[in-house]
């Protein structure tokens, strides 16, 4: 597997336990809709939350959350939009981006992390 595979694969597992942390529960995980993909799916209180997830090793490049330009969001939305028609008890959500920076610390890695809420084009 390409380590940029791993990569994403180690962030999404941070991901959840962040959120897992932050009182979220986790419905979903790689949710696929056709050719659309969220990361997670979860809810906190009344809220459907659909959230991309983005992993970085440094921010030589820029921050993670730079990364989700307007055909992922547009994506993002779609995948949501199905999900609501199969699912539509759901009447407040938002769009969220969680984003990991993975920085070398005493003990092996630390993560910082920014959750970015209510994310439109």
């Amino acid at each position: 597997m390409a380590s940029h595979n791993q990569l994403g694969q180690e962030g999404e597992l941070l991901a959840a336990d962040w959120l897992r942390q932050n009182n979220f529960v986790l419905l979903h995980r790689n949710w696929r809709h056709g050719r659309y993909e969220v990361d997670i799916i979860a809810s906190r209180g009344d809220v459907l939350h659909f959230i991309e997830v983005k992993t970085r090793r440094s921010t030589r490049f820029g921050e993670p959350e730079e990364s989700v330009g307007r055909s992922k969001i547009g994506h993002l939305l779609k995948a949501g939009a199905a999900y609501q028609y199969e699912y539509p008890r759901w009447k407040r959500v938002q769009y969220d981006v969680l984003a990991i920076t993975l920085v070398p610390g005493e003990e092996g890695e630390d993560r910082e992390c920014v959750f970015i809420e209510d994310i439109y084009l």
